[in-house]
């Protein structure tokens, strides 16, 4: 009997598993949450491209937009019952909206800002205010820092950070209502690769909010999928891996007061829902 063959499936079967084993991200969890254990909500047809988040107060509706209206909705989580919406502005790539001093603020990929007042009102209005910064720039994500009393837009995808290992994040003023000229901090893209344990030459955020209670700032990033958490300086403290079987799309996050997290996911190949992990301090 040939003996060749069958040791030969044995080598690839031992070195197929053993770059399969390479491959294979550690799944764990930040202090008091557990990533593995989401109640889920499902959402109606029309938040099938969820796109941003925000919490309402009562920690039973949540505000959010979808990619392609210029509409806010308000979704509650305890009906499946058509969603109230407010259109603010035409139709758009909106990707993420935060709640000011100034009333509801949405971002736009392009970068530019819409002050929305008056929601779910004959009256409802809007101003905006372009991102002043020359060049290309794609971004996804937004988030209110009280401390500084202003927006900041995260970069997905900005001319000047390309090939530099970086991604920027530019504060909007809101006593002035303008952007500052510098980035308010950069992430470098070699920390999150070294914590997190791969390799990677582009960070992607697709969402982010500061945690209320331990007060850092947690990003999403649905093309790396991941969650990175990193201090208000934009320096980079722990990175976790999500799992795509129950993370589809993540593409928005919110809080509640408690510490509840809550991350939307886009359709992607399945269906748009909404993510619950109980904080347990």
């Amino acid at each position: 009997m040939d003996l060749r063959f069958p040791v030969i499936l044995l080598l690839a079967f031992i070195s197929c598993n053993a770059f399969t084993d390479q491959q294979d991200k550690d799944y764990n969890s930040p202090k008091g949450y557990t990533l593995t254990e989401p109640q889920r909500f499902r959402v109606r047809e029309s938040m099938q491209e969820i796109s941003g988040i925000a919490l309402h107060p009562d920690e039973r509706h949540i505000y959010a937009i979808n990619d392609e209206q210029g509409k806010i909705f308000l979704i509650d989580l305890s009906h499946y019952e058509r969603y109230p919406e407010t259109k603010f502005d035409r139709s758009g790539d909106y990707e993420d909206l935060a709640h000011t001093p100034l009333g509801w603020i949405v971002l736009k990929s392009n970068g530019t800002l819409y002050q929305v007042q008056d929601i779910f009102t004959d009256s409802v209005s809007s101003v905006e205010y372009k991102f002043s910064r020359e060049g290309k720039q794609e971004f996804e994500s937004i988030y209110m820092d009280p401390a500084s009393n202003s927006v900041v837009l995260i970069c997905k995808s900005c001319e000047e950070d390309k090939k530099q290992g970086l991604t920027s994040a530019y504060r909007f003023r809101l006593d002035s209502r303008q952007f500052d000229e510098t980035p308010a901090y950069r992430i470098r893209v070699a920390d999150i690769a070294r914590l997190g344990n791969i390799k990677m030459n582009n960070f992607k955020p697709s969402a982010a909010a500061i945690h209320p209670i331990d007060h850092r700032l947690y990003i999403l990033s649905s093309v790396n999928m991941m969650l990175v958490i990193a201090g208000l300086d934009g320096q980079v403290q722990e990175v976790y891996h999500l799992k795509r079987s129950l993370f589809e799309q993540p593409e928005g996050l919110s809080f509640a007061a408690n510490g509840d997290m809550y991350i939307s996911n886009e359709a992607g190949d399945g269906t748009a829902d909404i993510l619950k992990f109980r904080y347990k301090p």
